[in-house]
């Protein structure tokens, strides 16, 4: 599943984000980049963090250098 998700994520960046005459991500790594490394850190699990990336890449925030955590940040609460 990770393998599979992964080639989607280079078809993207090769066959649309490459044929872009601008850059869009306002974060370094890109999005699709950030995506990658998650999936490679963490697996499936890196889906989550990819996700909630690309939901924080908009035209009003600011940006700039955000790499993969070294620890996967959600933790379940235990009761």
């Amino acid at each position: 599943m990770v393998r599979l998700l992964c080639h989607l994520v280079r078809w993207y960046q090769q066959g649309i984000s490459a044929r872009r005459p601008y850059r869009v991500c306002r974060y370094y790594p890109s999005c699709s980049q950030y995506m990658l490394e998650a999936l490679h850190r963490f697996g499936l699990k890196g889906v989550l963090l990819g996700g909630t990336r690309i939901l924080r890449c908009h035209p009003f925030v600011k940006g700039g250098y955000d790499p993969v955590p070294d620890h996967f940040p959600f933790r379940r609460q235990h009761k």
